[in-house]
């Protein structure tokens, strides 16, 4: 899935142990452009994406796995993202989170007219 926001803020980078060795985690803050603006947060384990190259301000394409993962009986929802670029300005907006269009090409019948043209 891939999410289209300007960066709105870089948290501070998270770090432990676990079953699997030490881990490091930092969180970043996208906020949509959409009619009702969204602010999302993103996880970015371990050293997969150096974040260096984006500053606050900037628009990101992010492309991410969501995963919901259940523990004593309550539900947690991440996103990790898995690769980050920054989108250039003449490029086409492909948000996968946009709204839904409420336009409706696919009825062939559109008005009272075309319910006498029909054969049967």
């Amino acid at each position: 899935m891939q999410l289209i926001g300007k960066l709105a803020n870089v948290l501070p980078e998270v770090k432990g142990n676990g079953k699997n060795g030490t881990w490091s985690k930092k969180d970043i803050i996208i906020s949509t452009d959409d009619r009702y603006p969204k602010n999302i947060c993103i996880s970015i384990w371990g050293e997969k994406i150096n974040l260096s190259n984006y500053k606050i301000g900037d628009v990101l394409i992010i492309d991410v796995d969501i995963e919901s993962k259940e523990y004593n009986s309550r539900w947690f929802t991440e996103i990790k993202a898995w690769r980050i670029s920054k989108k250039e300005i003449n490029e086409p907006e492909n948000n996968s989170i946009s709204p839904i269009s409420t336009k409706s090409d696919n009825n062939p019948i559109q008005s009272n007219d075309d319910l006498d043209k029909l054969p049967f």
